[in-house]
Formats: structure tokens, C-alpha cells, sequence
């Protein structure tokens, strides 16, 4: 019977040469399950940042959130809510500005985030990008958002839709977060809450508890081993090379 070990080694008879001159040996890492050992050692509750994209006085991408805020502190997390009211356009204001230091600080501060959006003209708002905008890939040598857990939300006036939650998507990436398989698109969202802003017990309530309960398992998997999982060849090798050249430097 064929086993994958016997595939292994055939593919490996199969290639001529299985030398690695392009690669630095000694920042090479070979990923191993002892590696993630520390995974569940923390034993502070799990921190959560939840952004929204409206400014509306009865925002339902804003009461979406807070339904989200109520299950994660169920579920044992320490939960912020940022207001984005009052946040300048990127680049409108300087980094100084007090919201702008809010949100980052908020960022940092988090092991994993909500983002939800309503959808606008096919994407997400200019409210919700801005948000995002204003995090920072870097500070220094720290990321504020990598390794960190993501869920995403939509809410839609119309029919349900996916393009928000997708747009999310890409930019979890692109900020080097760990997205979550599951989201949530509530469609009609008018007729999904009451007069309180609370949601109406329904199918797409409970998706948005299958998220957070989701979003809640996985930053529990991955916040203590976040560093390693997020650990880069490319990047230690420039860390490296940057500490050549300074050494060098000092010896001219």
C-alpha cells in the first residue's frame, strides 16, 4: 500500500538535487509541533479590539458590533469598541492627533480584532478604511498587527451580499492577520434589530455567534506562539544582513 512517506521519498529520488545554495543555513528554521508548545499558556483574559464603518446615529454595522462585544465578554474576553467619530482623514492630521493615538494604542493592546462594515456603493465604507489606514504595518521593529486574530462582518441594506467582508478580507492580509474562516453578512440589516439595537433572534444571529465563539478558539490557539507563527526567513535574513552592515561599519 502506498503511504505518504513512500510518496515523500519518491518525490524526493525524483529530484535531481535537494541542496539549498540560495538559503541561508543558519537563519533557516524547520517548523516543528515543539515549537508551539507556549500555545494556552496566558492567563489574562483575551484582548479584543472591534472597529465599525458608520457614523450614523443608529449605525447598524455599530449595533452589529456591540452584539459581537456582548459574546466575546461571555465568553471570557476583555473587549474595546473604538468610536471613530471624530478620527481624521489619513494624512489630515498629524500621528499626534488624540484619536489617531487612540486607535493605535487600542491596536497594539489587542490579540485579536472584529471588523465590520457596511457596504457602500459594492465595498466597504470610507469610515472602515480610514480605521484601518491609520494602523500602522510597522512601529519600529514591532508590527502592531501581525500574528493577531481577525473576524469579519458586513451589514447590507439590500439583498445579502459579500463584497465588504471580502475587501476585509484581503486587507487582514495584507496587515499579516490571522482571518478567521467564518463571517458574517447580514442582509436587510433594518429589519434585524428591535427598537433597544438589540438583534432579533435569528439565523444570522447565530452566525455571528458561530463567529465570535470562532474568532475566540483561535486567538486562544494563537496568541501565545503569534511571534513564531508570524516569523519570517526574509526577515530574519534582513535583520541579519542590517547587522552586518553596521558591524562593518564600525570596523571601516
Amino acid at each position: 500500500m502506498t503511504t505518504i512517506h513512500t510518496l515523500m521519498r519518491e518525490a524526493a529520488v525524483s529530484l535531481p538535487d535537494l541542496t539549498l545554495p540560495n538559503v541561508d543555513a543558519t537563519l533557516f528554521d524547520t517548523p516543528t509541533g515543539a515549537h508551539l508548545n507556549g500555545a494556552g499558556t496566558s492567563s489574562h483574559a483575551p484582548r479584543f479590539l472591534l472597529l465599525y464603518g458608520s457614523l450614523r446615529e443608529r449605525s447598524y454595522s455599530k449595533l452589529l458590533t456591540l452584539e459581537a462585544a456582548r459574546l466575546l465578554i461571555a465568553m471570557g474576553g476583555d473587549v474595546r469598541v473604538f468610536d471613530p467619530a471624530g478620527l481624521p482623514l489619513p494624512d489630515g492630521a498629524p500621528e499626534s492627533h488624540p484619536k489617531v493615538q487612540e486607535l493605535r494604542e487600542a491596536a497594539a493592546w489587542a490579540e485579536g480584532m472584529v471588523w465590520t462594515s457596511p457596504e457602500r456603493h459594492g465595498a466597504m465604507t470610507a469610515i472602515m478604511k480610514a480605521q484601518i489606514d491609520w494602523i500602522p504595518l510597522s512601529v519600529g521593529a514591532v508590527r502592531p498587527t501581525q500574528g493577531k486574530t481577525l473576524a469579519v462582518m458586513q451589514v447590507s441594506g439590500g439583498s445579502q451580499s459579500f463584497n465588504a467582508v471580502n475587501q476585509l478580507r484581503v486587507l487582514g492580509r495584507w496587515m499579516r492577520m490571522i482571518t478567521i474562516p467564518n463571517q458574517s453578512s447580514v442582509a436587510k440589516a433594518y429589519l434585524e434589530f428591535d427598537d433597544a439595537g438589540r438583534m432579533k433572534p435569528s439565523a444570522y444571529y447565530e452566525r455571528v455567534v458561530d463567529v465570535m465563539e470562532e474568532l475566540m478558539k483561535f486567538t486562544l490557539l494563537t496568541r501565545d506562539v503569534a511571534p513564531y507563527l508570524a516569523d519570517r526567513y526574509s526577515e530574519r535574513k534582513e535583520s541579519a544582513d542590517a547587522l552586518s552592515l553596521r558591524v562593518s561599519q564600525r570596523a571601516i
